[in-house]
């Protein structure tokens, strides 16, 4: 059952006014009420919570602000998985989907080859707007389409880095000259000695009360070390997932010893409860001050201010496998969909327009500290703080992207799933990770060739 968005503390503040002047209210209020009635429903499902939710909202009430003849309701379903969309094909299947949904970019591709999206082409011509994309970033572009047309708009992108709590290195006897970005990046073993400095045990001795790092937290994922490795995940020409090449291995390798180190166990205790999806941020130990460091997006930046507006942290490069090594990053980012059968669907992409064009996505980067997919928006410099610019300026261009397969999804269930069993020690990284690419090719086989 979706859960809709109210504004309560605009309700609490107008319930009284709006009875007393129900009562005394005039003729000329009664078109207004049938003109309001009149405008056409469009409903909007999203997973996200805390601040970005909040944006969302604020999104969907200036877009109703302005327009004339649509009126947009948010509806927040449950959080889940970012790959699980079983909510949303029940509803399709039983004719009473959303018009818009919200949905990680990296699936587009999957959604729209099982026939769950609407392809956008005519919907966008019809607008006069430009179906191949070309005022977005290039890989988000290729994300939102699939076999050439477009399937969705991006909606943000996001970029990951380190981020440190000085305090709590600084009081572990961590050296923070090593953590400045200026610095350029540390060697991952190297981190890990600095960042174990960090690490208490609570009183009984049987779990963690404070940690230095969490090799599988927030942003900490498979993709994150295989492209700090140089693995590649995708062979165009053989049609092939790579999720166990030597590369792969080696950074698995070096999560499995890390946890090993420590007992798989103690880690995954004091992890858990903020590994939740839909976690709030009060849950997580970064922000009780209880984590010493961090691999995250830019939308961290604006949680902080939020959340832990006191905390004195860093921003820096990840670390890299060996010395005079480049760092290496990805981003991702989410898109705005049509699902197939929606009732509204001209009506949905006016609101895809507003929200992914540049009143949206101008909202957005102000309330979440993500990155607007609009080349033309990445040339205001007024949208950006300076721990934000560095996301910008110095991640963004060389960043590295997921390979947005049909089976886009279930490569990431996949290789989720191997990566749990390598950080509880339970599979050695090799077995693992081929067989993820076992299980993936199942699916991926019958798409062949891609592009």
């Amino acid at each position: 059952m979706s859960s809709r968005i109210n504004r309560r503390t605009l309700v609490k503040g107008t319930a009284g006014a709006a009875g007393a002047a129900a009562l005394a209210s005039s003729a000329y209020s009664v078109p207004n009420i049938i003109a309001r009635q009149e405008k056409t429903p469009v409903v909007f499902w999203t997973s996200h919570t805390a601040n970005d939710l909040e944006s969302l909202q604020r999104i969907t009430d200036e877009f109703n602000a302005q327009s004339d003849d649509v009126a947009v309701t948010l509806e927040q379903i449950p959080p889940g998985e970012v790959t699980d969309s079983a909510r949303l094909i029940t509803a399709v299947r039983g004719g009473t989907g959303p018009d818009v949904y919200m949905l990680d970019r990296f699936i587009v591709a999957e959604r729209a080859a099982t026939g769950l999206l609407t392809d956008l082409t005519s919907l966008l011509d019809d607008a006069g707007a430009d179906p191949a994309l070309g005022d977005h970033i290039p890989f988000t572009a290729a994300e939102a389409t699939y076999e050439g047309a477009p399937y969705a708009l991006p909606f943000d992108t996001d970029v990951r880095a380190m981020y440190y709590n000085r305090t709590l290195l600084d009081e572990a006897g961590a050296d923070l000259e090593a953590f400045d970005a200026a610095n350029g990046p540390m060697t991952w073993d190297a981190f890990k000695e600095s960042a174990n400095m960090a690490n208490m045990d609570n009183e009984s001795g049987d779990n963690f009360a404070q940690m230095g790092f969490v090799p599988y937290f927030n942003q900490a994922w498979h993709y994150t070390y295989g492209f700090s490795w140089g693995a590649t995940f995708f062979d165009a020409d053989a049609c092939e997932v790579t999720p166990n090449t030597p590369e792969m291995i080696e950074a698995m390798q070096w999560v499995y010893d890390y946890c090993a180190e420590l007992d798989p166990s103690k880690v995954q205790a004091f992890i858990q409860a903020a590994r939740v999806p839909g976690a709030p941020p009060q849950e997580s130990p970064w922000t009780q001050n209880r984590l010493a460091t961090m691999v995250t997006g830019d939308w961290q930046i604006a949680q902080n201010r939020e959340y832990a507006p006191d905390m004195d942290y860093g921003i820096t490069y990840l670390p890299v496998p060996e010395e005079g090594m480049e760092s290496a990053t990805w981003a991702g980012g989410w898109s705005l969909v049509i699902p197939e059968g929606a009732q509204q669907p001209e009506a949905a992409t006016q609101f895809l327009m507003f929200a992914c064009g540049e009143p949206g996505q101008r909202i957005y980067t102000e309330d979440t500290a993500h990155i607007p997919t609009l080349l033309a928006l990445q040339e205001d410099a007024s949208l950006f703080d300076e721990r934000h610019l560095f996301f910008v300026n110095e991640l963004l261009p060389t960043t590295n992207n997921r390979p947005p397969l049909p089976v886009g999804a279930r490569y990431w269930d996949d290789l989720t799933a191997a990566f749990e069993r390598i950080w509880l020690n339970q599979e050695e990284p090799e077995s693992a990770l081929s067989n993820a690419k076992d299980a993936t090719m199942t699916l991926l086989t019958p798409f062949c060739p891609i592009g």
